[in-house]
């Protein structure tokens, strides 16, 4: 039973001889999540929910009966993962400890809506939304979202910091602009509440124009608002970028680093290539990149081990 459970834990983390058949398993889940979405966006088309209902259900039905599989299958193998082998615990905390790890939420909502609508009447508007979630089960698959993810976590205090101030400026920018325009345009700017409106399309550089400052002293306010709001943007766009930069620059180091550790002799032998080709995978990275980074690591060691005056081999 254990070896059934750690097989199929590789199968889904696609490690060690079973890198192709888990390659093979995500492209299908893919498939399958983009499949359901664009079914789901269809749907919402009355004439074609009409006219192909049953098909519409019967892929609705195929396709939660294979994630509630998947599903199923990832907690109860997932014990045997790195991670959750080193846990000091018995094996029902791990896996409630995965069943509340991010991407287990992810695909336990995937699941949730269609399971629930045989206990619950639901709007079916209502449950499209929800199904429509599944695509938030990508970020399993997809390099650029888990590096996303990882940046949004890292700068999370930052990213607070930056909201906070955006918050400060918009109670400013609507208390401002309900002084100024508030005898001028009650309708619009009856209440601070009802200003933030306008604030927030300024704030955001959007503005939608159902909403303007009529006055002299409105319209200056409100062009130093949409000046400040220029930079307020920028500062979380920035800390986005520098940390999605940051977070591919330490991908790569790692895997240089663990090129390095495994070079012998100037060569690398089937186990190690087997095991960077999983950390590859794990890290995300191309194999252009990979490769690169084995091609000068490999020319950084030949320098070490061969003299560069007379070519011969240094013991």
């Amino acid at each position: 039973m254990n070896n059934l459970r750690k097989r199929t834990a590789l199968f889904f983390e696609g490690n060690g001889e079973y890198r192709k058949v888990g390659h093979y398993i995500d492209v299908f889940l893919i498939s399958l999540i983009m499949i359901n979405v664009v079914a789901i966006v269809l749907e919402s088309v009355i004439s074609l929910a009409q006219q192909y209902k049953h098909e519409f259900l019967l892929l609705e039905l195929i396709s939660v009966s294979i994630f509630s599989i998947e599903y199923l299958l990832r907690v109860w193998s997932c014990v045997e993962r790195i991670e959750y082998t080193s846990m000091k615990c018995s094996n029902l905390k791990r896996r409630i400890k995965y069943v509340f790890s991010p991407l287990a939420l992810i695909d336990l909502i995937a699941i949730l809506p269609t399971l629930l609508m045989f206990f619950i009447t639901f709007d079916l508007r209502f449950l499209r939304v929800f199904r429509l979630l599944r695509v938030f089960k990508l970020t399993r698959y997809s390099r650029a979202m888990q590096l996303l993810l990882q940046s949004f976590r890292d700068e999370s205090s930052s990213l607070m910091a930056a909201f906070f101030i955006m918050a400060v400026v918009l109670i400013l920018a609507s208390c401002g602009i309900y002084l100024i325009e508030h005898d001028i345009q009650p309708d619009k700017f009856g209440s601070i509440p009802a200003a933030m409106w306008w604030a927030m399309a300024t704030l955001t550089t959007v503005g939608y124009g159902d909403v303007v400052p009529v006055t002299p002293l409105g319209r200056f306010f409100g062009g130093l608002i949409t000046l400040l709001s220029m930079g307020m943007v920028a500062i979380p766009t920035g800390l986005l970028a520098s940390s999605f930069s940051e977070q591919l620059r330490k991908r790569r180091i790692m895997f240089s680093d663990a090129v390095h550790e495994r070079l012998h002799d100037g060569q690398i032998d089937d186990d190690q290539a087997e095991y960077l080709e999983n950390l590859r995978c794990k890290l995300g990275l191309s194999k252009q990149e990979a490769n690169k980074a084995i091609k000068v690591q490999l020319s950084s060691r030949s320098k070490h081990l061969y003299c560069r005056h007379c070519g011969e081999r240094q013991d």
